[in-house]
């Protein structure tokens, strides 16, 4: 590291403007992002907003938002003009969770089916939905979601494949599955638990579905901040992304990988795959374009990072 800090005088030339981000005309246009189910533009350089949009069906989820979720996040993780995304649902909440229309057309089964065929559409639709919040948890890019009013049922799973979670005085949070007869099965039983890291608490909620406001919330761990409406949640959720946006993508896109792969294995593994890991990454202009900015007492967002 002495070594690597030792050559940064010769990229104190370098030259950085500080209003280069507004200047640049990098972010991603909504022409590249069209779904049916969500709405999506670039308020920001670097940052994409995703807004859940079934406004008019409670943002409820079904085959095609799982399908667009899908697509939506993976193309993101590989867009060089994407660091940083914030999900948010439009309208009154954020979502009702399950379409229970659509689900109950494709939940039936046809009676001349036996069990096994039966089963295996079942464990394709049910994957299928799992992909949809699997997908913003393996991004490369940190999201930030934004709930305010309801986040119900799937809205759960949702919010636990994600980065970071804020939300509004008026959000509230329910594990809804087993007052409509089945088990959360997208992800919430999985990362629930790791998030807050009360399994007493978790067992609680799940059980019985009962709702906590954004206060317990807050208290518990499932978010990080809560604002007194929604157009503050808004304003600081697309504030953070920016300011995320404004750091070595690199950086920030290794410390996703990291923090994931840590979360699911012990200790020394994770400090075997850092080692692996940053074996590479240290060799990054970043650090000196990063370090040159400090000793010139200016900011990440004074650099001009390349695209990644």
């Amino acid at each position: 590291m002495l070594k690597i800090f030792g050559r940064v005088q010769a990229y104190t030339a370098v030259r950085l403007s500080i209003n280069h981000l507004s200047s640049l005309n990098m972010s991603t246009t909504a022409d590249e992002y069209k779904f049916t189910t969500l709405s999506v533009n670039s308020p920001k350089p670097y940052v994409l907003h995703v807004q859940l949009d079934r406004e008019e069906k409670h943002n409820t989820m079904n085959h095609a938002m799982w399908k667009d979720m899908t697509d939506c996040f993976s193309k993101a993780s590989d867009d060089e003009n994407v660091r940083s995304i914030v999900l948010s649902g439009k309208g009154r909440l954020f979502t009702a969770g399950l379409d229970l229309m659509e689900a109950a057309q494709n939940f039936s089964s046809s009676p001349d089916q036996d069990v096994a065929r039966r089963g295996f559409k079942m464990a394709k639709l049910i994957g299928l939905a799992q992909e949809s919040c699997s997908a913003i948890e393996r991004c490369m890019k940190p999201v930030v979601v934004a709930i305010h009013g309801a986040c119900i049922g799937g809205g759960m799973d949702v919010i636990t494949a994600c980065d970071i979670r804020l939300c509004a005085e008026n959000a509230y949070f329910s594990i809804k599955e087993v007052d409509v007869g089945l088990a959360a099965d997208m992800g919430t039983l999985q990362r629930l638990p790791k998030i807050i890291g009360n399994d007493s608490l978790v067992r609680e909620l799940s059980y019985t579905a009962r709702k906590i406001g954004s206060n317990e919330a807050l208290s518990c761990g499932l978010v990080s901040k809560v604002y007194k409406d929604d157009k503050e949640l808004m304003e600081n959720a697309l504030q953070l992304a920016a300011f995320i946006a404004t750091k070595s993508p690199v950086a920030v896109q290794s410390t996703k990988v990291n923090l994931n792969y840590a979360r699911n294995h012990s200790i020394p593994e994770g400090l075997e795959f850092m080692k692996s890991w940053n074996a590479t990454m240290l060799q990054t202009e970043d650090i000196m374009k990063s370090a040159g900015a400090f000793m010139q007492k200016k900011t990440p967002a004074d650099v001009e990072f390349s695209k990644l």
